[in-house]
């Protein structure tokens, strides 16, 4: 398909770094630029009430210069097993715990340029605590929505976040919810 001819990392940050890399098409032997963001994956965790409501946070996203609705999801830390990272971020941004964590599935979020990996976990059995926000989640909202409200949101193009889209197809894949 292609060959490698050089690979440099431009960039290297707290969340990702930035390589660019140089092909050629074994084929045609074309040459190509590749810009590539490796980013460590994360978890996405879909916490359910006992009444059946789902839980999402909105929060502002720097990059987007917006609010977004979306479920608890965060960056895995290096070598963390992404359960942790979900059991974390559950707790971290809704105050919520759970002894009953399962696996849903995993989504590339932008195989165009980007290699980071989301795994998804849905939570029962809720038990209220504390949030321990990190910096920058501190206005954050804890919204617990029906799932008849969810999709009225993405209808209205109020939910665009394609973990929380995502998501939702998993817990119907899993017959954990119906619509």
């Amino acid at each position: 398909m292609y060959k490698l001819i050089s690979s440099k990392v431009y960039y290297e940050g707290k969340v990702l770094k930035l390589q660019v890399d140089e092909i050629e098409y074994e084929t045609t032997k074309n040459k190509g630029i590749r810009e590539i963001a490796i980013h460590p994956g994360g978890a996405v965790i879909v916490p359910i009430t006992d009444e059946g409501k789902l839980v999402l946070v909105k929060q502002f996203r720097y990059p987007l210069q917006n609010d977004l609705i979306e479920f608890p999801a965060g960056k895995l830390d290096k070598n963390e097993d992404p359960l942790i990272c979900a059991k974390r971020e559950l707790e971290e941004e809704t105050g919520y715990s759970s002894d009953k964590i399962s696996y849903l599935g995993k989504i590339y979020t932008a195989p165009g340029y980007c290699t980071e990996l989301l795994n998804i976990f849905v939570a029962e059995n809720l038990k209220s605590g504390n949030h321990n926000r990190e910096e920058g989640e501190k206005e954050m909202q804890i919204l617990e929505l029906s799932l008849s409200e969810i999709i009225e949101l993405i209808k209205e193009e109020q939910i665009v976040d394609s973990k929380t889209i995502s998501a939702l197809f998993f817990l119907k894949l899993k017959g954990i919810i119906k619509f």
